[in-house]
């Protein structure tokens, strides 16, 4: 469950989605996490580092037509889009995007409780930078080992752990530094993503290798999101799986697996374990109120409260 923040500084707790590998569910994760926040009652901020592929920033401005298309309310972040540099000169590219992502950053570091940074699947200087202001990491990967590569190696004929990846070895270097800078410590949470709903010999490989490379890297490693259709219907209209199950919301009948879905990012939820600001816990309560006043009581309650 998030737990109330104690003595925070004034600045905002930073979320940051890395991966090196594309595909594995960053921006379906991002956008989950956003929302649940701004669900319960946090002030959210959102900034896409992706530049080019902008996954995160079309799911955003495609919730935005959603709710303005249904007349729905839809819970939306302050969001920020990084633009692609368009000059010859790489390091004039790389001043440019820096520039535009340090100026989003001191636009709401002190006027929200969260922000939620997606980064590129790629390695660059933007991208370590984000993951050295990270509070909480999380990196998510899909449940095989062509996935496990980014983060360590593994003995062909035994799946033992042997060394560790690239990745891994930047962001141990990143909260190294981080620890250094202002004696902070980054929680590192790896999710494993498209799950396997039935056993197998790969799946416990997989969970048994992250157990071990999570002793030697200090992550916790946590079950994320299964292989569901309902998460790809989602992004064309920007919901989410904390969304008013129903069909005015969905466009379409709800199924079991949009209430399976549901439960399965609760939980994710609780684990990372994100501090709320006890003031948005406040909000939270008097829009529920609100909405009980009004007889339009609040579907989906607080899931990430205490």
């Amino acid at each position: 469950m998030l737990q109330t923040s104690q003595g925070q500084s004034g600045s905002a707790h930073v979320v940051v989605l890395g991966n090196e590998k594309g595909g594995s569910g960053k921006s379906t994760t991002a956008l989950h996490i956003a929302v649940a926040l701004l669900k319960a009652g946090q002030r959210v901020a959102t900034i896409d580092l992706d530049s080019r592929q902008q996954s995160f920033t079309h799911y955003i401005n495609n919730r935005s037509a959603w709710a303005r298309r249904t007349g729905l309310h839809l819970e939306l972040p302050t969001h920020y889009c990084i633009k692609l540099g368009q000059t010859l000169q790489i390091d004039e590219n790389e001043k440019a995007e820096f520039q535009q992502f340090m100026e989003a950053v001191c636009s709401v570091e002190h006027a929200f409780d969260f922000i939620v940074v997606d980064t590129p699947g790629n390695d660059s200087y933007l991208m370590r930078l984000a993951h050295s202001m990270a509070d909480t990491l999380v990196t998510p990967i899909n449940d095989s080992f062509l996935d496990f590569d980014v983060l360590g190696t593994v003995d062909p004929a035994t799946y033992a752990v042997t060394g560790e990846s690239h990745y891994a070895e930047m962001v141990r270097d990143v909260r190294r530094k981080r620890r250094q800078v202002d004696g902070a410590m980054t929680d590192w949470i790896v999710v494993r993503n498209r799950l396997s709903m039935l056993g197998s010999r790969n799946k416990q490989l997989v969970a048994d290798g992250l157990k071990e490379l999570s002793l030697r890297l200090g992550f916790r490693a946590i079950d994320g999101f299964a292989e569901r259709v309902v998460y790809r219907e989602f992004f064309p209209r920007g919901l989410t799986a904390l969304d008013d199950i129903d069909e005015a919301t969905l466009g379409t009948r709800p199924n079991l697996g949009h209430v399976t879905a549901r439960e399965e990012v609760t939980s994710l939820l609780r684990q990372l374990k994100l501090p709320l600001d006890e003031r948005g816990r406040r909000r939270a309560a008097n829009r529920a109120e609100w909405f009980a006043q009004v007889d339009k009581p609040l579907e989906l309650h607080d899931i990430i409260s205490a």
